[in-house]
Order: C-alpha cells, then structure tokens, then sequence
C-alpha cells in the first residue's frame, strides 16, 4: 500500500514537471501542423526536414527567453506589455491572438469530422455524416472543460498528447523512407521546382509558421508563473522547455517522414489533410491509414483545449485575477467558442473570411512577439544581472528578421487569395 501512494506521488510530481511542456505540444501540433508537414513530405520528401529542426530550435529559444522573463520578474507577458510598454500591446495580443483561436477552432473541429467521415467509409460505403463526429468532439473537450478541476483537465490532456505521440511514431516506422533521405534532409536546401508551379518557400514558412507560434510564448508565462517556478526552477523550466521541443520535432519529422515514404514516392501531392485517408489506404492498408487517423484526431482534439481556454486566459492574465474557469462568464464564453466548431460541417464550406483574417493576425504577431521580448529582457531595471547578453541579442535579431520574411510571404499569399474571391 505504501509503495502504491509513493508511485502515485511520483507520478503526480512528474506530470506536475512536464504539464507545461505537454500543454504547449498539444497547442501546437495540431491539424494545421499535420497537414504543412504531411504536404512537405508529399511534395518534397525530406528535403526540407532541415526546417523542422531550424524551427524547433527558434521555438526552443524563444519558449525558453520568455520563461526566463516570468522567472526573473514574476510577470507574465501580458503583465509586462502593458506595464513595461503599452495597455494597447497587450489588447492587440489578445485580440490577434484569439481572432486566430476562432478560426482556429473552426478549421480544427472541420479537418477532423472530414477525417472521421472519410476513416467511417473504411466499414460503412456512405460514411458517418461530418456534422455527428462535430457535435461529439465539441461536446467532449467541452465536458472536460466544465469539470472545472485541473487534475482532470490535466489527465485528459496528458492521455491524448500520449495517442497522438504514439500514432504518428508508429506510423513513421510503417513508412519511413531511406535513411539516406532522412540524413540529407538535414542539409539546409530550397528545393529546384524550376519544372513546377510548386513553391517552396510558401510551405517552409507554413511550417515555420505552426511551429513558432506566438501564443505558445504568451501562454507559456502564464504556466511558468502558475507553476511558481523561481530562479532555483531555472534548469527545470529548460528542461520541461526541451522536452516540449523535443516531442515538436519527433512528431513533426514522423508526420513528414510516413508521408514522404508513401505520398513522395507515389508522385501524389497533397492539399488537405483528410486527403491522407483516401490516398493512403491503397497505399498503405488499412491499419496504417487507421493509425494515421487516430493520431490526427488527437492532434486535433488537444490542439481544441488551449484553443478555446485562450480567450479566458488571456483576459485573467491581462486583469490579474485568479484562472477560475468554474465562473459562468468564462462557461458561456467558452461555450460560445466551441459551438464555432460546428461551422463548417453545417454550412459544409470553409470559414474563408475569417481564416484569411485570422492569418493576416497572425503575420504581424511574431515580429512583434520578438520585438517585445528584445525590449523587456535588454533591460537592466527589470532583468538585472540576467538581462540578454550578445549571442542572444544576435540571435533575436536573426529570428526578428526572419520572422519578417515570413510575414511578407504570409501577406503576399493572402492578398493572392483575396484577389481569387
């Protein structure tokens, strides 16, 4: 008996030291994330696995700089931003930031009921209508919600983390290509599509794009500071950073590599994620496809917890007031934003206007998500002898930089899109 509670007090301090970590993996491997690398795979191979490193290595350093701010200062971001530098930094975060929630939410919950519509067909010829896988997945995140106890939500959330995991790693042993190619995927390299309309740099910004995610770093603050992690913490916010990052890669370069060992090979491109069903069965076999499907529904469904606690979360840490979700306020709020998931499958159209605004949000937000970390951690009033030194200014500025590229690219795609309408 006393072995029993000592292995479940061990358990608990474990999940307690790696809740952060797996918290911002199921924010932000979802089905937006598996549809850029399924298609990088398809188009590419593993030619651009090299991004999935250079981003996780961004995402590491960044998740890591503002952790360290928290630390340091005992501010979340937003606490910073509107105290250090404007109200209006911190009211522009949470409006770009759930702006792109909501569509968000809309996109996710429409990807999974087609996934699931299109893995029903595998054991009834029609299919199981969209809308009815909607309205259960809907219904369950919103369930573990309005139990109200972090235990539970925490449980819930470790659990599908922990399928999605496995999923997309046993499929990338189903499918893996040659080990050469995932060696040579390592070389940075833009590949030749002088021969093609394909373009590169669009897909290496998307999966740069869903992979250094500004939210990760706002939200990221607000669970160093709830986890009442001080200076003594240092070595472990790292070391719960770098398993988060690490779980980003190995899932990322899974999703890549099945799809490159059997789309790749075929000469099949992909658009859409629920392609991934049709077009891998033949290939692949049931199980394989099966594996794949249960693996991008738990994406989905762990990317739905952080998506729709944003807005709540965002307003307690902006006001200072306690993360109470039990509050009927947050309840109806939260309510409201999981019926956005049923969207799509009504309307049976994709949420084009809100989507498109939603990425011209999020175009802006990283550069200035780095520019204001450059700014709070490069002063001595508040960082003191932990202030930035040179190696991470300059890396700061090469990521500041970039991230500019990247909007630039964003923005020229959208008004493309805009253009079509």
């Amino acid at each position: 008996m006393q072995a029993q509670k000592g292995w479940k007090q061990k358990g608990s301090q474990l999940l307690a030291l790696i809740l952060p970590g797996l918290f911002l993996l199921g924010f932000n491997i979802g089905t937006g994330s598996v549809t850029s690398m399924a298609k990088a795979g398809a188009d590419y191979g593993m030619s651009l696995l090299w991004t999935i490193v250079v981003s996780c290595l961004c995402t590491f350093f960044m998740i890591n700089l503002y952790g360290r701010f928290t630390i340091v200062t005992g501010e979340t971001a937003l606490q910073a931003f509107r105290k250090h530098i404007h109200p209006g930094v911190s009211i522009f975060f949470i409006v770009a930031l759930t702006t792109g929630v909501c569509g968000s939410v809309m996109g996710v919950m429409g990807i999974v009921a087609d996934i699931c519509y299109e893995w029903s067909k595998l054991i009834f010829e029609e299919g199981i209508d969209p809308l009815y896988f909607a309205i259960f997945f809907v219904s369950l995140v919103y369930y573990i919600f309005w139990q109200g106890k972090t235990q539970f939500f925490e449980r819930s959330l470790a659990v599908i983390v922990a399928i999605m995991s496995v999923c997309f790693v046993a499929n990338f042993f189903l499918l893996m290509p040659p080990p050469m190619q995932l060696l040579q995927g390592l070389v940075p390299n833009i590949p030749d599509v002088s021969l093609s309309t394909k373009d590169p740099l669009l897909i290496i910004t998307a999966m740069i794009g869903t992979t250094v995610f500004s939210g990760l770093f706002i939200i990221r603050t607000t669970l160093v500071k709830e986890a009442g992690w001080t200076l003594d913490d240092y070595r472990k916010q790292r070391l719960d950073a770098a398993f988060s990052v690490f779980l980003m890669f190995v899932i990322s370069a899974s999703i890549m590599a099945a799809s490159a060992g059997s789309l790749h090979i075929e000469g099949i491109s992909l658009d859409k994620a629920s392609q991934m069903m049709s077009i891998l069965e033949p290939l692949a076999g049931a199980f394989a496809t099966s594996i794949f499907a249960i693996g991008l529904i738990a994406a989905g469904v762990s990317s739905q917890f952080p998506n729709i606690l944003m807005l709540p979360w965002l307003l307690c840490d902006f006001n200072g007031s306690k993360r109470d979700m039990t509050l009927p306020k947050f309840r109806i709020m939260v309510f409201a934003i999981s019926l956005l998931g049923l969207v799509v499958p009504i309307f049976e159209a994709r949420p084009i206007f809100i989507m498109i605004l939603s990425q011209t949000f999020n175009a802006f937000i990283l550069p200035i998500t780095v520019g204001c970390i450059f700014y709070l951690s490069n002063r001595s009033d508040l960082m003191k002898e932990h202030k930035n030194k040179l190696a991470s200014n300059l890396i700061l500025v090469v990521i500041f930089g970039f991230s500019l590229f990247t909007s630039w690219i964003a923005i020229k795609a959208i008004w493309q899109v805009l253009s079509n309408l």
